[in-house]
């Protein structure tokens, strides 16, 4: 191989490897661009993600109207079941259901011929009583006349008036026998004890009762008072303070949509049931026309009255924690203050607040529970309008 081709082959390796290094040059300063790139986005990627977001609103002030709606089921006023007072069969019944009675009124009649034996078995007895209480009066006289002429001696005369008053007794207590079992032969008249309806009839003639409340089984008829009506409820012990006897109430059924009926707090326990932590109230519904009906499953609504000075703020605000309940408030800076809040009526979706926060705080709502007092925070719009609180249903 001459000179010339090796210099040819010489310039020719120098060339390729010169560019090699300058391909590896390139290389590596794009490289170093793409990091730098990347740890810039990487940079601004975390600074971002470090930036809490939190929605917040601002405190509504309380309105008065607020209600709290409970359940019920309508009774009347005056409710009783009916039972035999005597033994025997049911000779007739005069009332079914659905009918209306008066007081006294017959409802049923029971065929007792035991208790007619009796009666007159007593009477009988009362008349043997009567008689010897007649002889016996009338030997005591004629042994006093003899006394007065010293015919006969004191103590004949004691023996003759002690028989006497004793036959005396005898006819009292065949007399208090008598009226004893003509007072159980009157209870084979089943009577109405009050106005009202028939709710229930539960006997047929030949039906064999037995005296006294025996069951369910025994008895013979329901009666219900249906005007006034009256219902109980029971209010959570968050609101039992703001119930008053006197107020009104509004009662409506879900089979009858645009009807409403009043209704009259007439009572309440003034106690709360430490089981349910509830009051009873009893409620009192007039009903002239009888539209309603005894048994019925209604909704009363009774209103609540809120405190003008309150705030009201939704109830996903709230963070409880071991110190007590906890409202976030964003300041100017940004920066989160955890306030201590006083807590007043509970309206289901929204709560009142009594003390902690002023009306022109901004509240973060569904606040994290890591969230801490100091922390920085970006506030994000709130594009919907504060809820309202709605009626509260009792759970």
């Amino acid at each position: 191989m001459s000179d010339v081709e090796s210099s040819a082959i010489l310039r020719r390796a120098k060339f390729l490897v010169g560019g090699i290094i300058c391909l590896l040059l390139v290389g590596a300063v794009v490289v170093l661009i793409l990091r730098s790139v990347h740890a810039t986005a990487l940079e601004a990627s975390t600074a971002a993600h470090a930036q809490r977001y939190v929605t917040t609103i601002t405190p509504q002030a309380g309105s008065a109207g607020e209600a709290l709606t409970l359940p019920g089921t309508l009774l009347g006023v005056t409710e009783s079941t009916i039972y035999a007072r005597s033994n025997g069969y049911i000779l007739r019944w005069a009332k079914d259901i659905g009918a209306t009675v008066k007081k006294g009124d017959l409802l049923a009649e029971i065929s007792a011929p035991e208790i007619d034996q009796e009666l007159f078995q007593a009477e009988a007895t009362r008349a043997q009583a009567a008689s010897s209480a007649s002889l016996a009066k009338s030997t005591a006289d004629r042994w006093e006349s003899l006394r007065k002429k010293d015919a006969v001696t004191q103590q004949d005369l004691d023996e003759r008036v002690s028989a006497y008053q004793q036959a005396e007794s005898n006819l009292a207590a065949a007399q208090a026998n008598v009226e004893r079992l003509r007072k159980l032969q009157e209870f084979n008249r089943v009577v109405a004890p009050f106005d009202g309806i028939v709710t229930r009839r539960d006997i047929d003639v030949g039906d064999l009762v037995n005296a006294g409340n025996g069951g369910t089984g025994q008895a013979l008829f329901s009666v219900a008072q249906a005007d006034p009506l009256r219902l109980y409820v029971y209010v959570p012990q968050a609101y039992a303070p703001q119930i008053k006897e006197g107020d009104a109430v509004k009662v409506t059924l879900a089979e009858r949509v645009g009807e409403e009926y009043r209704g009259v707090i007439a009572r309440t326990a003034r106690a709360i049931d430490t089981n349910t932590r509830t009051m009873q109230v009893e409620i009192r519904v007039p009903n002239p026309t009888g539209a309603l009906l005894p048994g019925s499953y209604v909704q009363v609504t009774m209103p609540m009255g809120v405190n003008l000075q309150s705030l009201v703020v939704p109830t996903n605000v709230l963070l409880f924690r071991p110190e007590g309940t906890r409202v976030a408030v964003v300041d100017s800076n940004g920066r989160v203050h955890l306030n201590p809040v006083k807590l007043g009526t509970d309206f289901g979706t929204a709560v009142e607040v009594l003390s902690g926060i002023g009306s022109g705080d901004h509240v973060i709502v569904n606040p994290a529970d890591a969230l801490s007092d100091g922390d920085v925070v970006t506030l994000v719009p709130q594009p919907q309008p504060q809820p309202q609180p709605q009626q509260a249903k009792a759970p």
